[in-house]
C-alpha cells in the first residue's frame, strides 16, 4: 500500500473482502518462479507522462546467469527498439491530425529476455485494475487515507520474444488489456480463443514456415533436418514447418533437434554428431535465438564440417551479423528469412542525435553509451576502472561508433501507430468534437479498444499496409536473403527474393560455398539412373534404394518394372520396349558357306555320275550295277545335296513346304534303293542255300516297284502332315534370347520343331538301319557280286555319321546359335552320308569307265548254283581260284539284274 510523506496509513487488520483479482495478483507474485522481487531487485522503468498511457516491454538486457535476472545491455534489440517507441510517441504527439489535443504517455519496462521476469514486470500494468478494499484503513488523525491512484495502462506494446509475450498475454487477458507485439512470431499466439487480446504487426511463424517450405522445395531438397531453441518461438516454428511439410508432401525430416534453455557443455557438439547421422540431409532448418545459432556454427566449424551444412534460418537470424561473427565461412550460402522491412530514415536522424544530455528520459541510455563507445562513465557509487577509457559525453552515435538500424524498429513504430490509430478512431466515435479525453474514454474499455485495433488499416512507417486478421496476425511479407562470401565484391547478406503468399526467388542470384552457382543437393536418396526403379524405405517416403530392371524388364513406372512383350526387348535405357530384330540364316554366314560348298561339290559329282552313266548306259559296268536302281539312288543322292539350299534359303510357305517334302525324301529314295538291293542279294543267297530256284521279285521291274512302294510311305506321310498342319513360317523369339537383351534376336524359321524334323527323317533312319542289317547278313557274298560289300561299307559309315549327328544336334538345343548349328549339322551330315554313298558305290565305277575303259568289258557269266557255292568257300581263297571253279558253270544268271 502507498505511504505518503506526510501521513502513514496502515490497515488495521487484513481485508476479508479482497476480490478474486487481488487474489490472482497475490498468487502471481507469490508463485512466480525465481521471483526476483523477493531477492530485493527493484523494478526499473521509464515513465513518460500523458493523457493516455501505453505500456512497453523491451529486452533491454540479456538473460542473466543463474541467480541473476539480467545480464548485459542489448544495444540493438533492446535500446534501438525502446527508442523506436519513444520516437513514435514523439511523432504522434506532434501530429495535429492523429489524436489531437491528446498526449500519449508510456510506462516502459525491461523484460531481460526472460519470461518469468517479464511477468513480474508486467504486473505493474494491472495494478490500477485491481480493486482494493480500504474500509479498514485508519490514519492516525482519523482522516481517510490518501492513496495515490496508480496509472492506468490502456494497451501494451510488446513483448519481443514469443515465450515472453505468451506469459504476459495470459495476465493481460485477465484484465482485458490489448497487446500489440512487434517481434513475437510463434504460431501459438494465433489462437484467438486463448490469446484474444494479443495482436502483432509481424506475421506469425506459420507464414514463415510456409515460406521456408517453399524455399526448400524451390532448391529441390527433399531431406532436411531441423534445429529449434527450446521455447515457444523455436518449437512452434519447427512444429509449423513439420506440419506444413507433411501437408505439402515430398519432404522428409532427417533429424529434429531441440536445444535446451540451459545447454550443458558439449551439447552443441552432440547436436552436430546427430546431424551427421543423416549426413545426406545437408539442409538444416533452424529456428533458434542468436546465441544458439552462433554456437551451432561454432560446433560445425570445430567438427571440420565447413561447407557441409546448408542452413535455412528464420527471422531470428535474418540479416544479422552477430550470429555469424567469426563463423562466416560456416555460414556461407545460408538462406535466411526476414519479415519485409525498411530502414526508417526519421529514426536514424532521431537516434543519431541522442546524447547523454538530451536523452535523460531513457534510464538505460548511460549503459548503452558505455557499451557503444567502449568507455566508462563516472557515476556516484560506481568505481572507475583504470584500464578503460573515460567517456567524455561528446561522442556521437554513428560517427564515433558503428550504427545500423535494428531490423524490428519499423515494426515497433507500426505497433505504436496501430494503437494510436485505434484510439483515434475510438475517440472519434465516443467523443465526437470533444477536445481531449471524454468521460466515455475514461477509463478506456479494453474489449472495445481491441475491436478498434483489429479494424485499423493504414500505411505504416515503411509505406506498407498495417492491418490485422481475425486472429490479430499481420499479413505475411518476407524478404529472402543469402549470406555470400566468395567471388563477391561486398561479402554479406544479399537480397535474392521475397515471399508474399507465394515465393518469388531469383536462382541466378544464389551462390554457394566456393562461389558455385549450382544448388547443392540435400536429398535422402539420389535420383535413380535410367532403367532403375525405386524401392522405398519403409516409413521414410523420401528414401529409396535403386534397383535395375534386369533381364527383359523395362521401367513401367517410378516404382515397378514389367516384362516386355515376348516379341520385344527393352530399350537401352529401359524406359520402354522396342521390337526384337528378326534374323535368318544368311548365305554369307560361315554357318552356311561350308554346307553350301559341300552341297555344290556333291551336286557336281552326282551330276557327273548321272551324265557318265547315261553316256555309257549300255556298257558292262553300268549294266552290272543295276541301271534302274542306280538312277533312282543317284536321284536320291542329288536330292540330299539339294536340301542344303532349301534349309539355308529364307523361310517362306513354299520353302517350308519343299523342306517337309524333300528333307526326308532324298534319304528315303537312297536308302529304299539300297535296301532293295541288299534285300535282293540276301534273298538270292538264302534261297540258293535251299534250292537252285531263284527267289521271286528279283527282276529290275520288281525292284523298282518295291523301291517306289517304300518311297510312297514317306510321301504319303508328308502329305498327311500337309493336311493336318499346313506349312507356314514362324518367328521364334525364345531360341536366341540370352540374358543380355541386346543380343536377343527373333529367328525366322519354318514351323518344324526338332521333334517333327526327326520324325521326318525317322522313316529314312529305319530304312538305313534295316539296310545295314541286311548288309551285315550279306557280308559273306563275294566282293564283286552286285555291290554287296560297297553297300555294306556305305551303311556302316552312314550309321557312324548319323550317330555323330544326334548328340551334336540335340546338344545344342540350349545354345543361342541353335538354329545355325543345327542347320549346319543336319545339312553337313546329310551331305556326308550322300557323299559316302556316292563315293563307295559310283565314283569307283566312273573312274574305271573314264580312265580304264579296257576293264569295262563283258566277263563270263556264272550260274546261280556256282555263285551260291562260291559263297561257302573260304574267303582266304584267291580270286583266281574262284574264277577257275566258275569256268564250269552251266546256268548263267545275269549279274546285271
Amino acid at each position: 500500500y502507498a505511504r505518503s510523506s506526510h501521513q502513514c496509513c496502515w490497515p488495521a487488520s487484513p481485508s476479508r473482502h479482497q476480490t478474486w483479482h487481488q487474489l490472482m495478483w497475490v498468487l502471481l507474485v507469490a508463485t512466480s518462479p525465481g521471483s526476483w522481487a523477493q531477492q530485493g531487485t527493484q523494478p526499473q522503468s521509464i515513465k513518460i507522462e500523458g493523457d493516455i498511457t501505453l505500456g512497453g516491454l523491451f529486452p533491454v538486457h540479456s538473460r542473466g546467469p543463474a541467480g541473476v535476472p539480467c545480464g548485459e545491455v542489448k544495444k540493438e534489440k533492446g535500446i534501438h527498439r525502446l527508442e523506436a517507441m519513444m520516437y513514435a510517441l514523439d511523432q504522434i504527439n506532434s501530429d495535429p491530425d492523429l489524436l489531437p489535443n491528446i498526449t500519449l504517455g508510456a510506462r516502459i519496462l525491461d523484460t531481460c529476455s526472460r519470461d518469468t521476469y517479464a511477468l513480474e514486470q508486467s504486473l505493474t500494468f494491472v495494478q490500477a485494475l485491481i480493486q482494493k478494499d480500504n474500509s479498514d484503513v485508519r490514519c492516525s488523525n482519523g482522516e481517510p487515507p490518501i492513496i495515490p491512484k496508480p496509472e492506468r495502462v490502456v494497451g501494451v506494446i510488446g513483448a519481443s520474444g514469443s515465450s515472453v509475450s505468451i506469459m504476459v498475454a495470459n495476465v493481460l487477458r485477465l484484465f482485458a488489456i490489448p497487446q500489440i507485439s512487434y517481434a513475437s512470431t510463434a504460431p501459438e499466439l494465433s489462437d484467438n480463443s486463448r490469446y484474444e487480446f494479443f495482436s502483432r504487426v509481424v506475421p506469425p511463424d506459420s507464414y514463415q514456415a510456409q515460406a521456408m517450405v517453399d524455399i526448400v522445395k524451390a532448391m529441390g531438397w527433399n531431406y532436411v533436418s531441423t534445429i529449434a531453441s527450446e521455447g515457444n518461438y523455436g518449437e512452434s516454428g519447427v512444429d509449423a514447418f513439420l506440419q506444413i511439410s507433411r501437408e505439402a508432401g515430398g519432404l522428409c525430416i532427417g533429424q529434429s533437434i531441440k536445444i535446451p534453455r540451459e545447454p550443458r557443455p558439449g551439447e552443441f557438439e552432440k547436436i552436430i554428431k546427430r546431424l551427421m547421422e543423416t549426413s545426406n540431409a545437408r539442409g538444416v532448418i533452424i529456428f533458434a535465438n542468436e546465441d544458439d545459432i552462433k554456437r551451432v556454427l561454432q560446433a560445425a566449424k570445430s567438427a571440420n564440417l565447413t561447407g557441409h551444412f546448408l542452413f535455412v534460418g528464420s527471422d531470428s537470424w535474418g540479416a544479422k551479423s552477430s550470429p555469424i561473427q567469426d563463423q562466416e565461412d560456416v555460414a556461407e550460402g545460408a538462406v535466411t528469412i526476414l519479415p519485409k522491412r525498411a530502414s526508417i530514415d526519421g529514426f536514424d536522424q532521431y537516434f543519431s542525435s541522442r546524447s547523454l544530455e538530451n536523452n535523460r528520459r531513457n534510464i538505460w541510455f548511460a549503459e548503452f553509451w558505455e557499451d557503444d563507445f567502449k568507455c566508462k562513465l563516472t557515476r556516484p557509487g560506481i568505481k572507475y576502472e583504470p584500464g578503460r577509457r573515460k567517456c567524455t559525453g561528446e561522442e556521437r552515435i554513428s560517427q564515433d561508433s558503428q550504427y545500423e538500424q535494428e531490423g524490428k524498429v519499423q515494426f515497433v513504430i507500426d505497433a505504436v501507430y496501430a494503437m494510436a490509430h485505434a484510439l483515434h478512431s475510438m475517440h472519434l466515435d465516443l467523443c465526437p468534437g470533444y477536445m481531449g479525453v471524454c468521460e466515455k474514454m475514461d477509463p478506456v474499455e479494453g474489449r472495445m479498444l481491441l475491436q478498434y485495433i483489429r479494424s485499423v488499416n493504414f500505411n505504416g512507417s515503411a509505406g506498407t499496409g498495417v492491418m490485422f486478421n481475425e486472429n490479430g496476425d499481420a499479413p505475411g511479407r518476407y524478404d529472402i536473403f543469402q549470406y555470400q562470401l566468395s567471388n563477391v565484391s561486398n561479402p554479406g547478406y544479399k537480397h535474392i527474393g521475397q515471399w508474399t503468399n507465394h515465393l518469388r526467388i531469383n536462382p541466378e542470384e544464389m551462390q554457394w560455398s566456393g562461389g558455385d552457382h549450382k544448388v547443392p543437393e540435400s536429398v535422402c536418396s539420389f535420383p535413380c539412373e535410367s532403367g532403375e526403379r525405386k524401392k522405398m524405405v519403409k516409413g521414410v517416403p523420401c528414401c529409396w534404394h535403386c534397383e535395375l530392371c534386369d533381364g527383359y524388364q523395362y521401367l513401367l513406372d517410378e516404382f515397378s518394372c514389367d516384362m516386355c512383350p515376348f516379341d520385344m526387348r527393352p530399350l537401352k535405357n529401359r524406359t520402354g520396349c522396342r521390337p526384337t530384330p528378326i534374323i535368318k540364316l544368311e548365305w554369307s554366314s560361315p554357318w552356311a558357306i561350308i554346307p553350301v560348298f559341300l552341297a555344290i561339290l556333291g551336286i557336281l559329282a552326282t551330276t557327273g555320275c548321272i551324265v557318265t552313266f547315261i553316256r555309257f548306259n549300255d556298257t558292262p559296268i553300268v549294266r552290272a550295277s543295276g541301271r534302274e536302281l542306280s538312277y533312282v539312288l543317284l536321284t536320291g543322292i542329288f536330292l540330299i545335296y539339294l536340301i542344303t539350299f532349301l534349309m539355308i534359303a529364307e523361310p517362306s510357305i513354299a520353302v517350308c513346304a519343299f523342306r517337309r517334302l524333300l528333307l526326308g525324301l532324298g534319304m528315303c529314295i537312297s536308302y529304299s534303293a539300297m535296301l532293295t538291293k541288299t534285300n535282293r542279294i540276301y534273298r538270292i543267297f538264302e534261297q540258293g542255300k535251299k534250292s537252285v530256284t531263284p527267289p521271286k521279285f528279283i527282276s529290275p521291274t520288281s525292284q523298282l516297284i518295291i523301291t517306289f512302294i517304300l518311297i510312297s510311305v514317306q510321301v504319303l506321310g508328308v502329305f498327311i502332315w500337309f493336311g493336318v498342319m499346313p506349312p507356314h513360317t514362324i518367328i521364334d523369339y525364345e531360341e536366341q534370347k540370352p540374358p543380355n537383351p541386346e543380343f536377343a534376336r527373333g529367328v525366322l524359321k519354318c514351323d518344324m520343331s526338332d521333334l517333327s524334323l526327326i520324325l521326318c527323317l525317322s522313316y529314312s533312319i529305319v530304312l538305313m538301319i534295316t539296310c545295314t542289317v541286311y548288309a551285315i547278313k550279306s557280308r559273306g557274298v563275294p566282293e564283286t557280286f552286285n555291290e554287296a560289300k560297297p553297300i555294306g561299307f556305305t551303311m556302316y559309315t552312314t550309321c557312324i555319321v548319323w550317330l555323330a549327328f544326334v548328340p551334336i544336334f540335340f546338344g545344342t538345343a540350349q545354345s543361342t546359335e541353335k538354329m545355325f548349328i543345327q542347320t549346319t549339322t543336319l545339312t553337313v551330315s546329310m551331305s556326308l552320308s550322300a557323299t559316302v554313298s556316292l563315293g563307295m558305290l559310283y565314283i569307283p565305277k566312273v573312274y574305271v569307265i573314264i580312265f580304264h575303259p579296257e576293264q569295262n568289258v563283258q566277263k563270263r557269266k556264272r550260274s546261280f548254283k556256282a555263285v551260291v557255292q562260291a559263297a561257302t568257300v573260304s574267303t582266304h581263297l584267291s580270286q583266281k581260284s574262284n574264277d577257275k571253279q566258275n569256268g564250269e558253270s552251266k546256268i548263267e544268271p545275269d549279274r546285271s539284274q
